[in-house]
Formats: structure tokens, C-alpha cells, sequence
């Protein structure tokens, strides 16, 4: 079943009831990203009262979500006039995978977003009264792949090769320190790669390739990796939004369907009506090509 089917299998009396409660208390970062703009419609289509937290001003949102521009996600930002009356903050907004890393201390860049921006906002969406601090962090903060053991669950122990991943589980870490120091609720989701329309970086680009017709040469590739669609997510987090229990939790996300890569591929070609073009090159080959041209990760 579809996890967006939870939220509207509940009865709707009940529904009221609970928007009631959590009327006016959502505030969002990174509503324009490509999980944000999805929430912030799923929660103004369910009636809930959203507060969009811009870099800058923005035509977006339909009329009934309120923006506040609060500029980049800093250290020394000031979420004061956002988190007025706010009692459930989303964390979305973050420094992301950057495909051509320029930033000469790629490692710093990432913390002074990710971790300083984001311990600095629950510091003072903690001081403001905020009940709840829904993190959004990655998969990556247990690593890249399990080398063939079983899939992570949530008792495995961290260990972030990269520098996205080091600085979520950093975050992580400082938000479970505010959680114990101050009493408010802290819910932490790790999603694997998300899918879904409007979808961008390595995800796109793989599907551009299907779309052309180029031939991949991951015939021969026998991995399974967990994906997210874009609708389980907002899902879930609605989810981590309205439940009680949810409080205090750390929470691996999936579509509950592994696939490989090859799969994945296959996948894509059907749905754009193409012929998947996989050729059966050998990992061992694939591995010396990444070493020749400088390419391995």
C-alpha cells in the first residue's frame, strides 16, 4: 500500500481533530527543494497551516502557505521571526551532494550548513517553545553499502564515508544532545535515493541516458539498493508530523522493494517507453576503468 494512503485512511472527523491541534505550528525549511514543494502541497491539500522558511521570496506556494525569507541556512541565521507560534519544525533545507565540489575545504562547507546551520536553528527553535524537530538526514550516515551483509536497520552503528554523510550524523548528534538538554522531541529519518517527478541530479541524468538510448554498460551488476518514492516520503513525514509515538525515534525509510541497478534501468526504460540498452561489461572492467580515468567513487 502506498504510505500516503495512511494519512487519508484516517476518518475525517478524526482528521479535524488533529489539524485542529497542529493548526499554525508547521514551519518548513527547503519548501522549494524537491522533497519541500511536495510536503508543502500535501499539507495545505490536508488543511494543515504551513509556514514556508525562503532564502528568498518565492511564486511557488499556493496562496494559503505563508513565507518568511530568512536567507541562507548559516550558523548566525536568525529563525526568531519564523518560529514565532510554530510548534513542529521539518528540517529539509541542507548543503546536498554537489556534483562539481568547488569549495576549497569541501568538509567545512558541509558542516557550516549542515551541522552549525542546523544546531543553531533547534538551539533557538528549542529557546522558542517548538514541541517538535522533525530532522531529515540520509542513509549515508551509515555508510554507502553493506558489502553484501544484510540491509541496514536502525540499530547499526554509523560510519559515514562521505563528507554529506560525516556532516548528517554530526547533526544528528548535536539534535539528540538538544533533545536531552531542553525536552524537545527530535525525530530523525534517514531516506535512501528518492524518486519521483520533477527529480534532479544522478537520478535525472540516469534517466536522461535510458532516454537517448545509450548503451550502459551495468548488464552485469548484481547489487540491490533501496529507493524512496517521492509520495512514501511525504508520507512519512506527515507521519512523524502528527504521531506521538514518533517522538524520540530514529527511522530507516524504503519503498519495502530492493532492485538492482540493472533493474532500476529496465524500470525507467518502460515507463519511457524505450528499450533498456545494458551491456554485459564485467564489474572487474568497469573498476579499472574508474581507476584509469580517475572515477572510481
Amino acid at each position: 500500500m502506498n504510505l500516503l494512503t495512511l494519512w487519508d485512511i484516517i476518518p475525517k472527523d478524526t482528521q479535524k481533530k488533529m489539524n485542529k491541534i497542529w493548526q499554525n505550528t508547521i514551519l518548513l525549511t527547503g519548501p522549494t527543494g524537491f522533497v519541500g514543494q511536495a510536503l508543502t502541497d500535501y499539507l495545505n491539500q490536508q488543511n494543515f497551516s504551513v509556514t514556508a522558511a525562503v532564502r528568498r521570496s518565492t511564486d511557488v506556494f499556493p496562496p494559503a502557505v505563508q513565507q518568511i525569507t530568512v536567507g541562507d541556512l548559516l550558523p548566525d541565521t536568525d529563525w526568531q521571526p519564523a518560529l514565532n507560534n510554530v510548534e513542529i519544525v521539518v528540517h529539509l533545507a541542507a548543503r546536498a551532494h554537489i556534483l562539481r565540489e568547488t569549495a576549497p575545504d569541501p568538509l567545512a562547507a558541509f558542516r557550516e550548513v549542515n551541522v552549525q546551520g542546523t544546531k543553531y536553528l533547534a538551539e533557538q527553535a528549542a529557546s522558542s517553545g517548538v514541541k517538535r524537530f522533525v530532522f531529515i538526514s540520509s542513509i549515508g550516515v551509515l555508510g554507502v553499502h553493506t558489502n553484501g551483509r544484510k540491509p541496514f536497520t536502525e540499530e547499526d552503528e554509523p560510519n559515514p564515508p562521505e563528507y554529506y554523510g560525516i556532516s548528517k550524523w554530526e547533526a544528528e548528534q548535536a539534535l539528540r544532545k538538544i533533545e536531552a538538554e531542553s525536552g524537545m522531541e527530535v525525530v530523525i529519518l534517514r531516506p535512501p535515493l528518492i524518486y519521483g517527478p520533477s527529480v534532479k541530479a544522478n537520478f535525472l541524468n540516469l534517466v536522461k541516458l535510458v532516454d537517448k538510448g545509450i548503451p550502459l554498460p551495468l548488464g552485469c551488476i548484481k547489487n540491490m539498493r533501496s529507493l524512496l518514492g517521492l509520495s512514501n516520503m511525504v508520507s512519512a513525514i506527515t507521519t512523524c508530523i502528527t504521531h506521538k509515538n514518533a517522538a524520540g525515534k530514529t527511522y530507516l525509510l524504503s519503498d519495502g522493494e530492493d532492485i538492482s541497478t540493472p533493474e532500476l534501468v529496465r524500470h525507467i526504460a518502460t515507463a519511457l517507453g524505450k528499450k533498456p540498452r545494458l551491456l554485459p561489461v564485467p564489474t572487474t572492467l568497469l573498476r579499472l576503468a574508474g581507476k584509469l580515468t580517475g572515477k572510481s567513487a
